[in-house]
């Protein structure tokens, strides 16, 4: 499952009475906070973040700086325009696309707004993305999703008996079910883990949707069971 959002990241700077090394360009103190948008652009926490990276310009003295808490400030003084790639993490060590954002002094404030996305964000971080608006999984969004509004009424498979033979299976076979799931599943497949991985041999417990299956998937997955005797 793939969840958009947008970012904003909101910069700060004035002129400082402290020298510069280059006379044209006056000492300058800047500053960053990254905050979530909601789906009707209100200014939410960032508080989905477990911590957010700063990569600043190579000739500072500490040109990582990472923030733990929102809205995850970043205050430094610099004379100098450049870009900054900002990560955002979402557990330790995942993180999402990095954002390039644009320090210039044009302005003594002024906002940028960038679109983020989340891969199979855990169930965990569902929650906490549902206070900024509905997942594509919810029920209020489900029929904007082709073919699965009328999938259950015009249905090839009994997904029923699918879902009551997946309880069915030996430990062996269930490891063969989640490689078939994780090689063919689509981003609109909606998968519940507690933990964020691409490989779902390593997800531990989760579950999925069966209806939310491309037809490729569930037409392997039937034949695989059919093979065992489970479905017909």
């Amino acid at each position: 499952m793939l969840v958009e959002r947008k970012i904003k990241v909101v910069t700060e700077q004035h002129v400082i009475d402290k020298p510069s090394p280059v006379e044209a360009f006056p000492m300058r103190e800047w500053s960053l906070k990254v905050f979530l948008l909601d789906e009707d652009g209100n200014e939410r926490p960032a508080d989905v973040f477990t911590k957010v990276v700063y990569n600043l310009h190579p000739t500072f003295d500490n040109p990582v700086q990472s923030f733990q808490k929102a809205p995850f400030t970043c205050k430094n003084e610099g004379w100098g325009e450049f870009e900054i790639s900002i990560d955002c993490y979402t557990t330790e060590k995942t993180k999402l696309a990095p954002i390039i954002h644009d320090l210039n002094f044009q302005q003594d404030r002024y906002e940028q707004t960038h679109t983020v996305v989340f891969k199979n964000p855990s169930q965990n971080l569902q929650e906490r993305l549902r206070e900024t608006g509905p997942l594509p999984t919810d029920d209020d969004h489900r029929p904007k999703k082709k073919g699965i509004a009328t999938k259950k009424s015009s249905q090839k498979y009994d997904y029923e008996k699918i879902a009551e033979s997946l309880e069915k299976l030996e430990e062996e076979d269930l490891l063969r079910v989640i490689q078939i799931i994780n090689e063919n599943k689509g981003p609109d497949t909606y998968i519940r883990s507690d933990v964020e991985v691409d490989d779902l041999v390593k997800a531990g417990e989760f579950s999925i949707d069966l209806y939310t299956m491309p037809d490729g998937l569930t037409s392997k997955l039937w034949d695989h069971l059919s093979k065992k005797g489970l479905v017909g």
